[in-house]
């Protein structure tokens, strides 16, 4: 079953009393939440923690509130319109921008996809001694697994998210036990600082916090709960997925933080610079005077790995078939966004060596967060669209709130192409850098202020919706859902 044929399967508003109700909300936002502690983010604040110790702490704290505010929004497009975000791109742009915003978080996807392969590998080499490649091609049979999950319903693929989320937070508590950290954290982020020689990993912090295609998928998994016919039931929904969206990236975030300053107080203070996540694991046995740390490293680092592949993998199918409105078979679906990430980790591996891991799921990183602004911009048009979103509509504050943060990210990006384009010899690549980043900002401005179809949005919306009314029906004697 795709992410779309699961539309309506659980019927919150049928469970018997108010906390069973909650319940059966709860769910969406876990799956969204591994995205935000996946090998990248592994990546990313090990580099972060062991090259500046806690100085860059406040970057995810930063990171983590823009992504509460997005990912609510994300939740709002989904409950309200019963579109995703890829949808309503489809019907609100020309064709012409959505196949260039379609190309943009494939772009996404795959660096994404790459860095959960390439860390699922080398915790497969820590774990069993597979070559790096092997492993990434070991990754490719998960979404088998995914396929066979679908088939018992959304609420079994859920559970075992929830698992695997849980074992990262268990290993890196032990871990954060076996350190003893210094608790000097708390001055780095009331003290926020950047520089150019931080700015890189800053920006890689980010993409990896605020991931593009979890704006994508969050809009479509809170569709797997019965559309509310009700006003009153539409604010409830609204109201649980928030406090969903609260709890799990706030999980995230602490574990997050956990891996940086485990690296500040384990590297940084030891003078080692984290390179290789190999290198990580192995140094973390001697530094903490125990071989259960490097163990309970490579568990983490597989269980994060693997549960975030599954909602990358979920994520494609939504992007693909929201994008282009393919009518394809899910599982042919799966197996093509599957080939689409494993081909460039096993290519990336042949080419640089098993010996960079470290840059390369940075880079990954900084990738994400250069695609991010051209998925928040337009999901901050469409909540704020009372045509699309009604009543329902964000405030001006909130609108004003999320175009600061928005700014932000492109300030952060904009520092760093600058930063690059300080860096680059010769002047054909200045050029090539002054077209792609006029481009980006001309897109940009276009996806802010360009009219919406909303005569074609109308149609569209009511198909969707009478499509999903039809699954709900379908479930109906089932209240909870399955």
């Amino acid at each position: 079953m795709s992410p779309q044929q699961l539309a309506g399967t659980l019927a919150p508003e049928h469970a018997s009393g108010a906390l069973r109700r909650f319940l059966v909300y709860l769910g969406p936002a876990t799956l969204v939440s591994v995205g935000y502690m996946d090998p990248g983010n592994w990546a990313s604040d090990l580099e972060g923690g062991s090259r500046f110790g806690h100085d860059l702490l406040w970057v995810l704290v930063v990171a983590n509130a823009i992504a509460l505010l997005m990912q609510t929004l994300a939740a709002r497009l989904g409950v309200i319109t019963r579109l995703d975000l890829a949808q309503a791109c489809s019907v609100c742009y020309p064709r012409a921008i959505v196949i260039v915003l379609f190309v943009l978080c494939e772009v996404a996807i795959i660096a994404c996809d790459l860095a959960e392969v390439l860390g699922s590998a080398v915790a497969l080499n820590l774990l069993f001694g597979l070559p790096l490649v092997w492993g990434a091609l070991v990754t490719a049979l998960d979404v088998f697994a995914l396929l066979a999950l679908q088939r018992f319903g959304m609420r079994r693929l859920e559970a075992l998210v929830v698992v695997l989320a849980l074992t990262v937070g268990g290993c890196l508590a032990v871990e954060w036990w076996l350190a003893e950290p210094l608790f000097t954290s708390l001055r780095a982020v009331l003290s926020p600082r950047l520089d150019s020689a931080s700015v890189y990993v800053a920006v890689a912090m980010l993409g990896a916090t605020i991931m593009p295609h979890n704006l994508y998928l969050h809009s479509s998994l809170v569709q797997t709960r019965v559309a509310p016919s009700t006003s009153a039931g539409r604010r409830r929904a609204l109201r649980y997925n928030l406090v969903d969206t609260l709890i799990a990236l706030n999980v995230a975030f602490c574990i997050n933080a956990a891996i940086l300053v485990l690296a500040a107080d384990v590297f940084h203070a030891n003078g080692v610079v984290v390179t290789d996540l190999r290198e990580a694991q192995r140094l973390l046995s001697p530094l903490l005077g125990t071989s259960l740390a490097g163990v309970l490293f490579a568990v983490a680092l597989l269980a994060a790995g693997q549960s975030s592949t599954i909602t990358g993998t979920l994520a494609g199918q939504i992007v693909m078939q929201g994008f282009l409105q393919l009518r394809w078979s899910p599982a042919l679906v799966r197996l093509v966004t599957r080939g689409v990430a494993v081909f460039p980790a096993v290519v990336v591996l042949l080419l640089f060596g098993e010996d960079a891991t470290v840059p390369l799921l940075l880079a990954t990183q900084v990738v994400l967060s250069l695609q991010l602004p051209f998925a928040l911009v337009p999901l901050i048009r469409f909540t704020a669209s009372r045509r699309l979103m009604g009543d329902h509509a964000n405030g001006r504050a909130i609108v004003a709130l999320a175009s600061v943060a928005a700014l932000a990210v492109v300030a952060c990006n904009g520092w760093f192409v600058i930063d690059m384009i300080a860096g680059a010899a010769g002047v054909p690549a200045l050029a090539c850098i002054a077209v792609v980043g006029l481009a980006a900002c001309t897109l940009l401005g276009y996806l802010a202020l360009a009219p919406l179809r909303i005569d074609t949005v109308q149609a569209k919306s009511w198909s969707a919706i009478d499509m999903r009314a039809s699954a709900a029906r379908y479930n109906a004697p089932h209240p909870a859902g399955r």
